[in-house]
């Protein structure tokens, strides 16, 4: 059996990017996904089409921000990134230099809306999803 405890470890000094690596590695490996809750909706049994669709869709609150383009000020951006992130200045710079690429997963409304603020300050094309 694993040791789970450092098991656990090794997860946890994970960078962003590499978690994201790995997460895409167990989709394509294991053939599951890491979907939100929410994508349960689509297991409903058979008939149940009808009566999803009369429900009220729920309010999103969690959101992805997205770097588009860097615009002229790469080094700032680099900056805001690492500030927004932890992220070290070599893996900040990776997900810079591989825009568009997703900055922050699953945060609040109020959290993107301030990284987005604080990146296009410094000239970067953002979008929130």
């Amino acid at each position: 059996m694993a040791d789970l405890e450092k098991l656990y470890q090794d997860l946890s000094a994970l960078t962003l990017l590499e978690a994201a690596e790995l997460k895409k590695l167990l989709e394509e490996r294991w053939g599951v996904t890491a979907a939100a809750p929410m994508a349960m909706a689509g297991f409903m049994p058979a008939g149940g089409g009808a009566a999803a669709a009369a429900e009220p869709v729920e309010e999103q609150t969690e959101f992805d921000v997205i770097l588009k383009d860097v615009g002229p000020k790469k080094i700032n951006v680099i900056k805001v990134v690492r500030q927004l992130t932890n992220l070290g200045l070599k893996e900040a710079k990776d997900v810079v230099d591989g825009a568009p690429s997703k900055i922050l997963e699953a945060v609040s409304k109020e959290v993107s809306q301030d990284a987005k603020a604080k990146l296009e300050e410094e000239g970067a094309v953002v979008e929130i999803k």
